[in-house]
């Protein structure tokens, strides 16, 4: 069972990796793109960090809510309401709880999927963000039906995100703006796949250190 401080250690986990990884995300979609991803994603994501102790924290659904609304107008690009929809779509699934299950999570990173696919008009193997979530949705979810931790399977899951990611390298990037440049995307791996692979990665990196973090 996950706590609202669980959650609260996500969030500021996705929102410092965003941060810290400016130039490095930047320098990764300026390969293919015009560059602007980790300015952007970091430009959001500082206004969570300076805001963090006036989000209403009610329920988890209230929570993620707050942050979506906070970080809407701030990340801009293509990507600003991809970020935005999935933190809504979260929101929408944990409604009105203060404990979510590890099923719950798998339905929130679903819901989070579903609503970027829509906003974004994007499928799997466009060369998106996409193509790391997913797969390490379904990690997580085939971790819990064993006896695995949760240390366990955040583990699990950051391998996927990071092979998922590698993975995009080859691809011909569909969506986004890197599609304009159409062949020329091949070679590099995609910027917001890899985003998610080090913020799952930092996630499960300092997850038995959780408490201490928030």
């Amino acid at each position: 069972m996950t706590n609202m401080s669980d959650v609260e250690f996500v969030v500021r986990t996705i929102a410092q990796t965003a941060v810290d990884n400016e130039k490095y995300f930047g320098d990764l979609d300026a390969v293919v793109g015009d560059g602007d991803f980790g300015y952007s994603l970091a430009r959001g994501f500082e206004i969570v960090l300076s805001d963090w102790d006036s989000y209403d924290r009610t329920d988890i659904s209230t929570f993620l809510s707050k942050v979506a609304i906070a970080i809407t107008g701030r990340i801009g690009g293509t990507s600003g309401p991809i970020w935005v929809t999935a933190f809504l779509r979260a929101a929408a699934v944990a409604k009105g709880k203060t404990e979510i299950t590890g099923e719950d999570v798998v339905a929130m990173l679903r819901g989070a999927i579903a609503g970027i696919m829509a906003r974004g008009k994007a499928e799997l193997g466009d060369k998106t963000l996409l193509d790391a979530l997913a797969p390490l949705t379904d990690t997580i979810e085939a971790e819990l039906v064993g006896e695995s931790s949760a240390r366990e399977i955040l583990s699990a899951a950051a391998l996927t995100a990071r092979s998922a990611a590698d993975a995009t390298t080859p691809m011909i990037a569909r969506r986004g703006r890197a599609a304009y440049t159409g062949e020329r995307s091949i070679g590099s791996p995609d910027a917001g796949a890899v985003a998610v692979a080090v913020i799952v990665e930092a996630i499960a990196s300092h997850w038995d250190n959780r408490d201490s973090a928030n």
